[in-house]
């Protein structure tokens, strides 16, 4: 039996002979590579953290103490040491575990947390806590993956700094976010690194730290006194240490015996101490350390002779559309520059580098001061475009609003991951952006439903004089529909014609609302099918031509229908006197989140993939026709108009 099928919890790791560690992370390594290559996943950030992660759950008890994630795509050794391993090979299909810390899944998961820059400060709310309810915990805030640049970050450094007791901050610095770490924060870093002062001061800390009295004063003098040796060359402490949290390291991240030995002696220290420690992303796989990005969150890949093949989706992605799209548009346009906060490959973004080096920035994991920064280059006379996830663009809504939509200024905003994504769950959904984004006065909304579309739709928005949005998802294009006009503000798209009930259809939701109506065809139901374009401003005669005549109507999004383009319409139809009670919204759940699996799977979960349109109309269709057969019998006898009452179907029903 390996070493790691001994382990059911961090119990059997701490009654492990020391000497059987180095072993244990081979074996974990092994298991990540084995089950990521099948499923997909993040990667390299997991391979470099390994040792880390065996050393903090050898020297911490995390069912007891706190132990708090950033960027929460790092757990996966932290799930093999807590009883997940038997069960790691469902890692992100639907009803298997999470990709992400899940406090479902276990007592050592205390977040659902997929965001970064959010450890430091919700280990303080913890740490602070326990204090006033008395309750001996230790606890651990883990930071990686560049998330200290974060804004959120370094607020809640500021308030680690007032705490008066145990708390320790453990940077994983291994010079990489999902792309290479950006900001003077990471350059100084780097620096530090690089130079013979990094591996003096890692020789001296394994000199002294044995040497340590294991709390109390003489701890700090002697930290102090170690400090005070290396004052002459520049130090993190000194940007550290001034917010009130006790510098250590840099340590190697990957001397296990090393990272024990300075985790039992900082453990007791009854102040907040920082531990810097290096990494190596995708460490003891030569292929994942020579591409770190490429392997930051691969599909699913097989290893053959030595060499490594991502498996191919099924045809181009949106993300590579879009950028294809934005080069030709900036080969053409000078003064179009392109901006993203931390994710340059996951946008597209790094093509775009490549072909215009001096005209795109990634920020780093600070999407707030990603849209800042694109709203003075605006202001300044560029044509900025924002490419963020949906997911992370909520991060930034006050400086979208602020700093772009009161100045009524013409950024572009390009979310990439609208709707739903997969087997990154629901920490990852984009299924919020139509909601909050559609209140902001001179903000144009836009969502395309192939290629063509998106190249008229990027074309339109350089065209406009405020700010603007496009929305597309994490999948393949579908195959373009015929005779795609050029965008025109506020107007939509007839794609099928039919007198029985009209789909409304918000972006790619189109396509399947075309498979559906061919579904209904078969039995002789033919629906209208518009493809609205924009969710803000809303085509008013569209709503109209769908509700004017009576007719059934569906809305149908990628996105929540709490406050998404469903009730666009509904309002839309209010505001113009129109009779909405024949109009149904599909949507995500507004309810409950939906979890980790495949897209498909998630879409037939929420009742808008094809099967679930089609599914929708005929109950509605037939609801319809029974209410009007009720009411010519009472025409006589009651003048109280009816209305139609339409279940939601029960895939999309509350679970309780």
């Amino acid at each position: 039996m390996s070493v790691l099928d001994q382990i059911q919890s961090p119990a059997d790791l701490r009654a492990l002979p020391l000497d059987s560690l180095p072993g244990l992370a081979k074996e974990i390594r092994d298991r990540i590579i084995e089950i990521v290559g099948k499923n997909g996943g993040h990667l390299t950030s997991n391979l470099g953290v390994t040792e880390l992660t065996i050393a903090l759950h050898r020297v911490f008890d995390f069912a007891h103490d706190r132990l708090l994630w950033d960027v929460g795509h790092q757990c996966y050794p932290h799930k093999l040491l807590t009883g997940r391993n038997k069960r790691f090979d469902t890692l992100r299909k639907a009803g298997g575990i999470s990709g992400f810390p899940n406090t479902a899944e276990c007592e050592c998961d205390l977040f659902n947390v997929g965001h970064a820059g959010t450890a430091v400060a919700t280990a303080v709310g913890m740490a602070r806590a326990d204090q006033i309810l008395k309750k001996d915990r230790n606890v651990v805030a883990l930071v990686g993956d560049a998330s200290i640049v974060n804004g959120v970050s370094l607020e809640g450094l500021n308030q680690a700094g007032t705490l008066r007791r145990q708390f320790l901050v453990v940077l994983n610095d291994n010079e990489w976010g999902i792309s290479p770490t950006q900001g003077g924060m990471a350059e100084f870093l780097a620096k530090f690194r690089a130079s013979d002062f990094y591996d003096e001061v890692k020789a001296r800390t394994k000199e002294l730290l044995p040497k340590l009295p294991v709390f109390g004063k003489p701890a700090f003098e002697m930290i102090a006194h170690l400090k005070e040796g290396i004052k002459a060359t520049v130090s993190p402490g000194q940007v550290f240490e001034p917010l009130g949290l006790q510098y250590v390291g840099p340590v190697d991240g990957h001397d296990i015996k090393h990272m024990i030995d300075v985790l039992e002696r900082l453990k007791p220290t009854q102040h907040p101490v920082l531990l810097h420690v290096h990494t190596v992303k995708g460490n003891g796989c030569a292929w994942a350390i020579a591409e770190p990005g490429k392997f930051h969150s691969p599909k699913p890949f097989v290893i053959e002779g030595g060499k490594v093949t991502i498996k191919s989706g099924k045809g181009k992605s949106w993300t590579s559309a879009f950028v294809e799209a934005l080069i030709q548009l900036a080969e053409k346009n000078d003064k179009i520059h392109a901006l993203t906060a931390g994710m340059l490959d996951g946008t597209g973004l790094n093509k775009f580098q490549e072909r215009f080096p001096e005209r795109c920035r990634d920020v780093g994991i600070t999407e707030s001061c990603t849209v800042d920064q694109a709203a003075g280059m605006c202001k300044a006379g560029l044509r900025p475009v924002a490419a963020i996830y949906s997911t992370f663009l909520q991060r930034a809504f006050d400086q979208v609003f602020q700093e772009v939509s009161l100045q009524g200024l013409p950024v572009m905003f390009c979310i990439d991951r609208a709707g739903l994504v997969g087997s990154d769950g629901s920490v990852h959904h984009g299924f919020l952006d139509i909601a909050y984004l559609r209140g902001l006065p001179g903000m144009v909304l836009m969502a395309p439903i192939d290629e063509v579309e998106l190249q008229e739709a990027l074309k339109f928005g350089f065209d406009l004089d405020g700010p603007c949005t496009i929305r597309y998802p994490r999948d393949s294009v579908p195959a373009p529909m015929p005779d795609c006009p050029p965008f025109e503000l506020g107007k939509s798209r007839r794609l099928r014609d039919g007198d029985t009930a009209t789909v409304l259809c918000y972006g790619v939701t189109a396509t399947h609302a075309m498979a559906a109506a061919d579904l209904l065809a078969e039995s002789g139901t033919e629906v209208s099918v518009i493809n609205a374009r924009f969710a803000r401003p809303i085509d008013r005669e569209m709503v109209s031509n769908a509700l004017a005549d009576g007719k059934p109507a569906v809305t149908v999004e990628d996105h929540s229908v709490a406050g998404g383009f469903g009730s666009a319409v509904l309002e839309t139809a209010q505001e113009m006197g129109l009779d909405a009670s024949r109009v149904v919204r599909l949507g995500m759940p507004a309810d409950r989140f939906i979890a980790h699996g495949s897209r498909a799977g998630q879409m037939a979960e929420c009742g808008y993939d094809a099967t679930g349109i089609a599914s929708t109309i005929q109950r509605l269709v037939g609801a319809v026709e029974r209410a009007d057969q009720l009411s010519s019998t009472q025409e006589r006898s009651t003048s109280i108009p009816h209305k139609v009452i339409l279940d939601p179907p029960p895939s999309t029903k509350t679970q309780v």
